[in-house]
C-alpha cells in the first residue's frame, strides 16, 4: 500500500532558509520538493567535487591488487589532514602515473628505434661534419643490401638486426648522394642515454607508487568527504529551490512527510519559528511515493520499482502481483532440484552476507516457487521423478503431461488476467462509485464464460449448465453499458459495443502465458541432455565416474544460470504488461526521498 502524506507549506525568512534546513535535514523525515533546483557556479562547484571524489575513489579502488605487494610510503600529516587534502594528494599521484606511464612507454620505443644504431655520441657525429662529410643513415633488409656499394661509396655497416641493415654512407659537404633508398631518421639519443632516463623515470614510478599504496588506506577519508559534499549539495538546492517571496525577505517551500509522523512533525515545529499551513496530501499535489507492505510483499517491491511506481491515490499493485511472481517463476525454471539449490543459496547467503537478507529471503522465496510448480510435472534435476524414485503408478498419473501443463499456464494465466480486472474493478467502485467497476467485473464474467465454452468442445465429459450462458449475457451487458459513464444511454451503448474490440486483446494477453509454459519445458529439457551426455561418459573405463560427477556439476548448474534469467525477466514481463495493463495501472510517481543525513 501506499503510505498516506501529509503536505506542509513553510514560510521561512530568507537568512533563516540554512539553518531551518538543516534542522529538517536532521530530522530525516520531510521530503523538501525541489522543481526548481539551483544551477549556479556555487552548486556546479559542488557537483564537480562529489565527481572528483567519486573519481579518486574508483581509480584507487582500481589500483588495489596492483599495488598489494608494494610497499606503503609514509605519508606526511600534512597530506591526511582533511578529505580534500587526501584528494588532492590522489589526484596529483593518479595523475602522475597515467603521464608516466605514457612516458615509459615512448622510451621504450624510442630505444627500440635507437639500438641497432648502437652507442653512440652527438659530439663525435658533429666533428665529423666538422672535417667536411655529410652522414646519411640508412636501415634496408638484408635481402636488398648490396655489398658493391661499399666500392662505390664511403659506407659504415653499424649493425645487422632482425633481418635489416643498418649502415652510414659519409659523402663530402656539398655533394649531392644518389642513393636508390630513402634515409633513415637518425635516432636523437643513443639507447644507453635512454635507458638511463627509463631507469630514472621507474625510480620515480616506484615512488608515487608507493605513496599510491599509502594512499588506499586513507580511501575512507574520500567516501567521508563524499558524504559530506553530498548532504551540503542537498542542503543547498533544497534552500535554493524554494520561492523567493517579499523582494527576498522570505521563501515558501513545500514539503511532504508520511502522515503516521505528525505528532513528531509537531514536536519539531515547535521547535522553531517557521510559521506553516498543514494539510492532507491530496493526488493533484503529486505528493512522493513511500510503500508500506507486509514482510512478504515488501521483498517484492524492488521489482516493481524496475518498472516505476504507482501515482498518489493509485493502487499498490505489490501485494498482488507477488505471489503470481513467485509462482510464475517457478513454472519458467521448471525443475524442483533446482527450486533446492536456490533455497540453499539463498539460506546460507544469509549467513555469509547479511546486508543482503531482503534480496537472499527473496531468492529463498522464489527457490520455494521453484519447488513448488515443478511438482506438477514432477521434474528433479533434469529427470522425472518416476524413473530416478521407486513411485506407484497411482502417483505417476497425478503427474502433468506436457500438454496439460501448456493448458495449466494458459489457465494460470486467465486467472491473472481475471484477477487483475476484478482488482481493477473493486478499486475503481471504491474510489470513483460503483459504475467505474462494472466494466471490468463484465469482462471478467465473459472471459471465464468464453473459457468454460471452449473447454465443452475439447472435454465431450464436460457439461456446462444452461444458466452459464445468461451469466455469460450479463457480462457483455455489463461491458455493453458500462465502459462508459459519461453520455446518454445510445452513447454509452455505442462506446460500449465498440469496447468488446478489446477481446482481441485479451485473447493476446492469453497466448503471452504460454511462455511459462515454453521456458520450464525448454529447461527441462536442457537439463535431461545434460543428464544424457553425463551417463554416456559413466562407459569410460576407470575415471568414467570423475567425468560424468563433473558434467552433471557443470552443466545443470549452466542450465540453473540461464534458465534463472529467463525465469526473472519473462514473469517480470507478465506482470509489467498483461497484469498492469488489465489492473489498470498508470504509474508515474516519485520516490520518497527525505532531506537527511547520509549514513
Amino acid at each position: 500500500m501506499i503510505t498516506k502524506m501529509t503536505k506542509y507549506s513553510f514560510i521561512v525568512f530568507h537568512k533563516e532558509t540554512e539553518s531551518f534546513l538543516s534542522k529538517v535535514q536532521e530530522l530525516g523525515m520531510v521530503d523538501i520538493t525541489r522543481e526548481n533546483k539551483a544551477v549556479d557556479a556555487h552548486s556546479r562547484e559542488m557537483f564537480d567535487l562529489i565527481a572528483r571524489y567519486s573519481a579518486a575513489i574508483k581509480n584507487l579502488s582500481n589500483l588495489k591488487e596492483q599495488l598489494a605487494e608494494i610497499a606503503p610510503a609514509v605519508l606526511p600529516v600534512t597530506d591526511v589532514e582533511s578529505p580534500l587534502t587526501v584528494l588532492q594528494k590522489a589526484e596529483k599521484l593518479l595523475e602522475n602515473r597515467e603521464a608516466w606511464s605514457a612516458e615509459e612507454k615512448s622510451l621504450q620505443r624510442e630505444r627500440e628505434e635507437a639500438l641497432p644504431w648502437g652507442i653512440f655520441d652527438r659530439e663525435d657525429i658533429k666533428k665529423v661534419e666538422n672535417l667536411g662529410y655529410t652522414m646519411h643513415f640508412y636501415a634496408i633488409s638484408e635481402t636488398n643490401f648490396n655489398e658493391e656499394w661499399e666500392k662505390e661509396y664511403l659506407l659504415h655497416i653499424i649493425s645487422r638486426d632482425k633481418g635489416k641493415c643498418y649502415f652510414t654512407i659519409l659523402l663530402p659537404k656539398g655533394e649531392e648522394l644518389r642513393f636508390k633508398y630513402p634515409e633513415n631518421k637518425f635516432p636523437a639519443l643513443s639507447y644507453h642515454l635512454i635507458d638511463s632516463k627509463i631507469d630514472e623515470l621507474r625510480l620515480r614510478i616506484a615512488e608515487n607508487n608507493a605513496t599510491l599504496a599509502a594512499l588506499l588506506s586513507k580511501i575512507e577519508y574520500l567516501e567521508n568527504g563524499v558524504s559530506a559534499e553530498k548532504e551540503a549539495l542537498d542542503l543547498y538546492l533544497a534552500s535554493s529551490s524554494s520561492i523567493k517571496e517579499a523582494e527576498g525577505t522570505i521563501c515558501v517551500m513545500t514539503g511532504f512527510a508520511p502522515a503516521a509522523a505528525k505528532d513528531q512533525m509537531a514536536d519539531f515545529l515547535k521547535t522553531t519559528e517557521v510559521y506553516y499551513i498543514e494539510e492532507d496530501a491530496v493526488v493533484e499535489d503529486n505528493p512522493p511515493i513511500k510503500l508500506k507492505n507486509t514482510f512478504f510483499t515488501r521483498l517484492f517491491e524492488p521489482i516493481g520499482e524496475l518498472y516505476m511506481l504507482p501515482k498518489y491515490g493509485e493502487l499498490d499493485l505489490t501485494p498482488y502481483f507477488a505471489p503470481f511472481y513467485m509462482l510464475f517463476f517457478g513454472l519458467c525454471l521448471g525443475d524442483m532440484g533446482y527450486g533446492l539449490v536456490l533455497i540453499l543459496a539463498g539460506t546460507i547467503g544469509k549467513f555469509k552476507m547479511p546486508s543482503m537478507k531482503g534480496y537472499l529471503t527473496l531468492i529463498q522465496l522464489l527457490g520455494l516457487g521453484s519447488f513448488i510448480m515443478p511438482m506438477l510435472n514432477g521434474v528433479f534435476f533434469g529427470a522425472k521423478i518416476g524413473e530416478i524414485f521407486p513411485v506407484p503408478d497411482a502417483v505417476k498419473g497425478f503427474f502433468f503431461t506436457d500438454i496439460k501443463m501448456f493448458w495449466f499456464a494458459i489457465i494460470f494465466g486467465l486467472f491473472q488476467i481475471v484477477f487483475a480486472r476484478m482488482v481493477n474493478a473493486i478499486d475503481s467502485m471504491i474510489r470513483k462509485g460503483w459504475q467505474h467497476g462494472m466494466h471490468n467485473i463484465g469482462w471478467s464474467i465473459v472471459i471465464i464464460w468464453a473459457s468454460l465454452a471452449y473447454a465443452g468442445t475439447m472435454l465431450p465429459e464436460l457439461v456446462v449448465p444452461a444458466f452459464v450462458n445468461y451469466i455469460g449475457y450479463l457480462g457483455l451487458a455489463l461491458i455493453i453499458f458500462f465502459s462508459s459513464t459519461e453520455g446518454n444511454i445510445i452513447s454509452r451503448m455505442l462506446k460500449g459495443t465498440f469496447a468488446l474490440y478489446d477481446i482481441t486483446g485479451i485473447f493476446g494477453d492469453m497466448l503471452s502465458y504460454i511462455r511459462l509454459f515454453g521456458l520450464g519445458t525448454a529447461g527441462g529439457i536442457l537439463g535431461m541432455v545434460v543428464n544424457s551426455v553425463a551417463m554416456n561418459m559413466s562407459g569410460i573405463p576407470y575415471i568414467g565416474w570423475f567425468f560424468t560427477g563433473l558434467m552433471l556439476l557443470i552443466g545443470h548448474t549452466a542450465v540453473l544460470l540461464l534458465s534463472s534469467l529467463g525465469a526473472f525477466v519473462h514473469p517480470m514481463r507478465l506482470t509489467f504488461v498483461e497484469f498492469y495493463k488489465n489492473a489498470g495501472f498508470g504509474g508515474g510517481g516519485k520516490a520518497f526521498r527525505p532531506l537527511a543525513k547520509n549514513q
